[in-house]
């Protein structure tokens, strides 16, 4: 079933949550999503979405990723992030100082990707971004990658 505005991925693919300051480089934000990918042993066609918060809707590097792997974006309120809050790996206080929500690249990942999702990646960093990966999990590999069904 493909990805609808509204619905959560249910293809089985993965979500990629992203994070970044303002202005960040889009070279850095690129090669942080290929290190996250390269961490879960997958590739860009193992996506099926980028998520972040909604708060970063105007970055040019969020929207540099969707373009370098040719999938769609979806932004997250913060109360919708936050609502991840029990399932985020590494919340943090500051993170929820500033945003409202204790994890963004954590949160828009669990968010994009469905209730059942776990995270397969959890945050990474560069300089100025973040990154993670979610999905649902069927015997131990993400559901959809590597023809696991």
């Amino acid at each position: 079933m493909p990805w609808a505005e509204g619905s959560a991925v249910t293809n089985g693919k993965l979500v990629l949550g992203l994070g970044c300051e303002r202005r960040t480089a889009p070279e850095e934000v690129i090669g942080l999503a290929e290190q996250a990918l390269a961490d879960a042993g997958a590739s860009g066609s193992d996506l099926a979405l980028i998520a972040s918060l909604d708060a970063r809707s105007e970055e040019l590097a969020i929207h540099a990723v969707a373009q370098h792997f040719a999938v769609p974006i979806r932004f997250f309120d913060a109360a919708t992030l936050e609502a991840e809050a029990d399932r985020l790996q590494n919340p943090s206080e500051i993170v929820f100082a500033h945003t409202g929500c204790h994890g963004v690249a954590e949160g828009a990942a669990l968010a994009g990707a469905g209730p059942d999702a776990v995270l397969i990646v959890p945050k990474i960093r560069s300089a100025r971004a973040t990154a993670a990966l979610a999905g649902v999990v069927c015997n131990g590999v993400a559901c959809g990658q590597r023809g696991v069904e």
